[in-house]
């Protein structure tokens, strides 16, 4: 099955790479990613286009941008959906991968928009036990730093911080340990998945539009460049 992968630059895309990669007939070829055209980050994560580039070489995996304006209206970002399927149809795929974890809505609305498209979804994590989920990603040695925390449902002291056996026993009993709901994202930099680390600095926090994000930079060093 050559596979797309749908990537948010996150522990839970990062995770189904991993789980894909021990499957016998799975082919994955590609990285698909909402690009927010004007500011040149992942589309919710806030996550930086030479970040996410640097996922995909360490991931041996072509990077496929989309790029969508912000705020984008629904109609613009199926349409803009609706022509990588048709590219990734065209370029011999048969299927797309999806991180969703428990939200059978998002699952439903993903089916949907895909019928009758030629490309079939996979959803490998689906219906996860995620506080279990949570620590086998920390265990299996997934580094992974807060992007992006709702501050409604999650202190803003959170973003920034790393994804490990620290923070999940300082989430409220109410957040999921894996964000899936929206309490926070995340981008991956290290582990199993990954041919190697990529450095990466903390930069600085700020609130935007409801949400407190902290930037991340890649440390350019020469191990982060050689291949």
């Amino acid at each position: 099955m050559k596979t797309l992968v749908s990537w948010s630059s996150g522990k839970d895309s990062a995770w189904m790479v991993h789980v894909l990669r021990q499957r016998g007939d799975v082919q994955l070829a590609g990285l698909l990613t909402t690009i927010n055209e004007s500011a040149q980050r992942v589309a919710m994560h806030a996550v930086r286009v030479d970040l996410l580039q640097a996922q995909a070489d360490a991931l041996g995996l072509p990077l496929w941008q989309i790029p969508i304006p912000s705020p984008c209206p629904n109609d613009v970002y199926e349409r803009a959906m609706a022509a990588a399927v048709a590219r990734a149809v065209a370029d011999g795929f048969t299927h797309i991968a999806f991180g969703d974890l428990f939200l059978e809505d998002i699952r439903r609305y993903r089916a949907e928009k895909l019928a009758g498209t030629g490309l079939t979804p996979l959803f490998p994590l689906f219906d996860a036990d995620t506080p279990r989920l949570a620590r086998e990603m920390v265990t299996a040695g997934l580094g992974a730093r807060i992007t992006c925390v709702n501050p409604k449902v999650i202190d803003r002291s959170f973003a920034g911080r790393e994804f490990n056996a620290s923070l999940l026993d300082d989430l409220p009993p109410s957040v999921d340990p894996c964000g899936e709901r929206g309490e926070f994202h995340t981008f991956a930099y290290k582990g199993p998945m990954f041919a190697r680390e990529i450095p990466i600095d903390i930069g600085i926090t700020v609130e935007r539009d409801g949400f407190v994000f902290t930037d991340l930079q890649w440390r350019h060093t020469p191990s982060a460049l050689s291949v």
